[in-house]
């Protein structure tokens, strides 16, 4: 088990919605595991899995005509489970809330993203924006 900052796991969860919010397919691509199993599951989806259908999705949803839709990643709640790392937070967008699952590893040394679930939820009661890290 390798001990990792958990503001690192935060820095590569902020970079997934960067890549998100700037339609940016390379910083995408950066971000998902080239060693690891992977899955990706976009709300209302069925799995996508492997990094080539995953980044084939990604392509897809940035390619689209206008300016796409902004997410705000609120709550994120960092959770270890051995060598895997997770990323629990709400996505606040235009016409409603989202709950997401972010899963990280090591690989060569940096973090890389290797499941990534989005569903639809209510609103949250209370968004905690403080910084939660559970071992």
């Amino acid at each position: 088990m390798k001990l990792v900052d958990p503001a690192v796991i935060r820095f590569a969860n902020d970079r997934f919605y960067l890549a998100f919010n700037n339609r940016d397919v390379v910083q995408m691509s950066n971000l998902w595991s080239e060693d690891y199993p992977c899955v990706c599951i976009h709300p209302g989806s069925t799995p996508l899995l492997g990094r080539e259908e995953i980044l084939e999705s990604w392509r897809d949803i940035f390619g689209g005509e206008g300016a796409g839709v902004q997410i705000v990643c609120h709550s994120p709640r960092v959770f270890f489970h051995g060598d895997l790392f997770s990323v629990i937070c709400f996505e606040q967008l235009p016409a409603g809330w989202l709950v997401a699952t972010n899963n990280f590893v090591m690989e060569s040394g940096r973090v890389r993203l290797v499941h990534h679930q989005a569903s639809q939820c209510m609103a949250p009661a209370e968004l905690n924006e403080s910084q939660t890290v559970l071992q």
